[in-house]
């Protein structure tokens, strides 16, 4: 242990990390089942509910906005597991297709670039090349115009003011954001496949298509049930800061999602305003329904595959 040492001090800045912002947050918790309102009064002062914001969040005065943000939230995430897992992927299937190193480290680090960029940053690509700008006269984004002409959308649409298109939008710019970020455990596992297998293959005069499917998807099967049980588990966390930064009124019915609605009603855009009670009860929500979905998919891994997280 003591010559491993620096490898354990590197450890202790995400140790720290998680302790702060995943391990201290849990006491949080206790603000769903409190009557606590006001941003000022610590959830130790503040007398307890049982159960009432849960009751406001699914029956009462919060059930149309919550359910609302629900769906959205369900569908936004379904569709993007649906879409956007598989191409991170085929990216790394085509990165261990590149015989170049040099090419293929290239290509790599701009596939990754996009992931490094800030989430401003992006939305604002986003909307100017699909909004274009507030000036009545002014063109819609460039490709906005594309689309147009060749007929995805109808002439003189304003992408980013028309709630259809939100879910859209969101997913495919998630995919282009983090699919080359994504692809790097995938080639990992592709390049831990031992060459003898391929070499196999070809004797027996696989093709290359069927190299991939009988050689390098079953040697990454373990890799992709892991990743999969752990995208499931995200299922319902679409986090608020891109969707804040992109959604306006008009979009609000396809847009809003329980992250904004938690920062909504917890204050974080009206502090005056601050609910605390549910906000935290919606997120506790949250949590527990990606708990058992992570439960569910590890359960069904296991009996299927014999390959899980625990």
């Amino acid at each position: 242990m003591k010559k491993d040492w620096p490898l354990y001090a590197m450890l202790v800045p995400v140790l720290i990390y998680f302790f702060i912002f995943r391990y201290m947050p849990i006491y949080g918790i206790l603000s769903a089942f409190k009557d606590q309102r006001v941003l000022t009064v610590s959830i130790g002062q503040s007398p307890y509910s049982g159960f009432y914001a849960f009751r406001s969040l699914m029956t009462g005065d919060y059930a149309p906005d919550f359910w609302q943000a629900f769906r959205n939230t369900f569908a936004i995430s379904m569709y993007g597991l649906i879409f956007g897992f598989p191409v991170p992927i085929i990216l790394a299937l085509f990165f261990s297709e590149i015989k170049s190193e040099v090419y293929r480290s290239v290509v790599q680090i701009l596939s990754y670039l996009p992931k490094f960029i800030s989430t401003v940053v992006i939305t604002s690509i986003i909307t100017l090349m699909l909004y274009g700008g507030n000036a009545p006269h002014q063109a819609p984004g460039v490709l906005a115009q594309l689309f147009m002409t060749i007929g995805l959308i109808p002439e003189g649409t304003r992408m980013m003011l028309e709630p259809q298109y939100f879910r859209s939008v969101y997913i495919i710019s998630g995919i282009w954001e983090g699919a080359g970020y994504g692809s790097i455990v995938y080639f990992a596992a592709v390049m831990a496949i031992s060459p003898t297998n391929y070499e196999a293959a070809r004797i027996d005069g696989a093709s290359k298509l069927s190299q991939i499917r009988y050689v390098t998807l079953p040697g990454m099967a373990p890799t992709l049930t892991i990743m999969l049980i752990l995208r499931i588990g995200e299922i319902l966390s679409v986090g608020y800061e891109k969707v804040i930064l992109l959604y306006n009124v008009h979009t609000y019915s396809t847009a809003d999602v329980i992250s904004t609605f938690v920062a909504r009603v917890g204050g974080l855009m009206n502090p005056s305003g601050s609910i605390l009670n549910v906000a935290a009860s919606a997120d506790l929500f949250n949590s527990v329904i990606a708990m058992f979905l992570v439960l569910g998919a590890n359960f069904i891994s296991r009996r299927v595959s014999d390959t899980s997280l625990f």
